[in-house]
This record gives structure tokens, sequence and C-alpha cells, in this order.
């Protein structure tokens, strides 16, 4: 066995596939030899010294995390203010650190989450405290930058744009004596990929999605409302994706849910798809069905990209290679080399370059008339949702999902409350 101690911590929301890269990282640390404790709740299970004894689940639990939805070892939106604003937590974490003798600092997050771990490896650099910190990457929002994209998002686009394309044949069916209109709601604060991932259920101009409402494009009612009258006087019903985060030319978002804030200070979203819905019906006189399906969107593992699970566990295994290597502050990163075939290859990319930043969808993504995706974002998109990734199922007929033991380790130290 290696001497020291890697941490592992999930953050955020979680995905269809960050269990997948846990169990890359836990797998990979058991054949090195390493001793990988994990973080109940993310950074709070850290600061609370609640801590979890991955050695104490059997490799079958371990590897079957590869297929089991949800974060495993639990999850937080909390985000850490500046080393200064925070300095006793910050030094309360390298507390907890060294009574179990972590060397290796892995977080499985977004943005806030990089930015935490570069913050860490700098403080610990400050004691002189032999720590490496890994970012490890994950979001749905595919909004990271340097990484070509990132795991989470590629089932999260599969089951959008399959659940588009299923419930445009529904309306297809019922649109002469039913509903004309159809709204769908993607994940998406700023940067509009999921919403644009629906534009792979059709190709046609009559295919559905028929408009897509992206949040780097202002939100135009009148011409919305336009089109969509345009598109069911056409086709004969309109089937509509919109971004949670669309807002108006001044900034507002179209609906922010009473502008009420999470626990990272963003505005609280969602509920875009129902105001929507209720503005055609009001303005155009249509029968309109939404549909919101926030979470279900990002914890569809019965549905998973192959490819997103080849990502998820590739970052995992070079996550690990890398804090051994003591590349600190680093995040492995998705390099795509070829689109078709596709080809990838995973690089190490510096944390300061990926925190606080956000990749929103190119202008050469969005078609001309704002409403759709052209080509380079059908060849951007297309190879991320490729491949079936499908869980084993029982004789019930549900996946077999499995649930750890997660076995506390003994605290060490008196205890915190954050």
């Amino acid at each position: 066995m290696s001497q020291g101690t890697l941490l592992y911590a999930q953050s955020g929301g979680v995905t269809a596939v960050i269990n997948a890269t846990a169990s890359a990282v836990i797998g990979e640390a058991r054949a090195r030899r390493v001793r990988v404790l994990a973080a109940r709740n993310g950074i709070l299970g850290a600061l609370r010294e609640e801590l979890i004894d991955t050695s104490k689940e059997p490799l079958a639990a371990i590897r079957a995390l590869a297929h089991t939805p949800g974060g495993a070892f639990g999850s937080c939106r909390y985000k850490l203010g500046s080393l200064d604003a925070d300095r006793a937590k910050y030094e309360r974490l390298l507390e907890v650190l060294a009574a179990h003798d972590v060397r290796w600092f892995l977080y499985n997050g977004g943005n806030d989450s990089a930015d935490t771990a570069n913050k860490v490896s700098r403080l610990a650099a400050e004691f002189d405290y032999p720590l490496t910190c890994i970012g490890v990457p994950k979001t749905v929002d595919n909004d990271l930058v340097v990484t070509d994209c990132c795991p989470g998002f590629g089932s999260a686009a599969k089951y959008t744009a399959v659940s588009v394309r299923e419930a445009a044949l529904d309306v297809a069916a019922m649109a002469d004596t039913s509903t004309k209109v159809f709204v769908y709601e993607a994940m998406g604060r700023h940067a509009g990929w999921l919403a644009a991932a629906a534009g792979l259920a059709g190709e046609g101009p009559d295919d559905a999605p028929h408009l897509i409402l992206f949040p780097e494009r202002a939100y135009d009612e009148a011409d919305f409302l336009a089109r969509v009258r345009k598109v069911v006087d056409r086709v004969g019903y309109c089937v509509v994706v919109a971004s949670e985060g669309i807002r108006t030319a001044d900034g507002t978002f179209v609906a922010d849910a009473g502008g009420g804030r999470d626990s990272f200070g963003h505005t609280q979203l969602g509920g875009v798809a129902s105001y929507l819905a209720g503005r055609v019906q009001e303005r155009l006189g249509l029968k309109v069905h939404w549909t919101m399906p926030d979470y279900l969107q990002r914890s569809a593992r019965h549905i998973a990209s192959k490819t997103d699970l080849d990502h998820a566990m590739a970052v995992g295994r070079a996550a690990v290679r890398y804090a051994l290597e003591g590349r600190n502050a680093t995040m492995p990163a998705i390099v795509r080399t070829s689109d078709a075939p596709y080809r990838w290859k995973i690089e190490p990319a510096p944390l300061h370059r990926i925190a606080n930043r956000e990749k929103t969808m190119p202008r050469a993504f969005i078609r001309r008339d704002g409403y759709g995706i052209p080509a380079a974002a059908r060849a951007y998109l297309t190879p991320l949702i490729r491949g079936e990734a499908y869980p084993p199922y029982g004789r019930d007929g549900l996946p077999r999902y499995v649930a750890l033991r997660n076995t506390p380790v003994a605290r060490k130290l008196p205890a915190w409350k954050v």
C-alpha cells in the first residue's frame, strides 16, 4: 500500500455517469495500491470530517458504480469564498486532510469545483503541506472551458434528443384535434448546449424541434410567437425546445422562479416552458402542452451515451495518474482529434484556466435565424450521443443499481459546524 491517502469528492448536480468516474478513480487507485477515502456530500463532508472508507466496498460494488446514476457518496452545492474571506474553512480543510494523511485530493465537479480545488492547492503550498489537487470534470451543462466536452453532457444530450423525437411523434399524432404546440424545457443557465442537442432529433425544416430558444440569443416574444404561428400553419403543429436560461434583450431571465437564489448565489431558474406555453395560449389561442424534465435529463442512466461513459471513466483514471505524478492544480481534459471518425484523447489542463469560466455556444453553432442548429453543431454533437451503455436489468424489469455501504472513517478532530 502506497504511503498517503487519496480523497475523492463529488460536487454540484450529479449526472448519469459521475459514479462511473468514481468507479474509475477507485479502481485505478486500488490497482496502484492507494487507499481512497470519499467525502460525504462533497466539500461539506471534508469540512465536517465525514469521510467514507471505500476499501470496505467489494470490487463488484465499485464496478457496479459505472452503471449506477446519482452520486454514490452524496454531493452538495456549497461554494467556498476567497482564501481570505473563508480562511478558517480552508485551514479546517487542511487540518482534516493532514489528520487522515491525505496527499491527493480529487474534486469531481464543474466550474466552481475547479475553483475550489485550485484554491486548496494554493493554500496547501502556503502551508508547505504536500498535497496534489486535481479537478475532475463533470457537468450536463457542457460549459467547462478548455475541455472539448464534459462527462455527463453526452448522456443528458442523448436523453434530450430521444425525448424530443418521441414526444414529437405523439404531438404529430394528436395535432389535428388536440395539442398544436409542445414546449420542452432543457437545463442550461447561460449555455444552450442541451437545448442544441434537441436539434439532433430532426433534420429537415419540418422536423421537430421546429424552434430552439438559446440563452446566447435574446428572446423576442413577438418574433417567437410569429414563428410558432407560421410553423403550425405549415406543419400542423410546433415543437419548441427552450433553455431554462433564456433572457430578454435587457438581460432579464424570461422565467426566474420569483427571483430566488440557490446556494451559489445564482438565480434559481425553472418554469420557462410553462411561461412560454401560457403566452402561446393567450396570444395565439392554440392548445399547448409543456414539460420540464428537470432531474430526469441528468439522471437517465438507462439511456446513457456509450461515448459519455467512456469519457467519464477515462477522466477518472487520468485523474489518479495525474495525482500520483504530482501534476498539481490540473484537470484531465477531453481533446477531440477528429469528428469523422470520432477520435479523442485526454490531456492535462491547468485549473486556473478553467475555474469560474463558462463555455457558451459559439455563434457558428446557432443557425442564422437563431432558432436551430447548423451542420457544424451537428458534427460536434452527434459523436457525443453515439452508442448505448445500458445497465443490467433484473427479473423484475428494473435496472440493477448498486447501493454502497459507505462505512464511515473514525473522526480524529473536534466536530466542526459549517
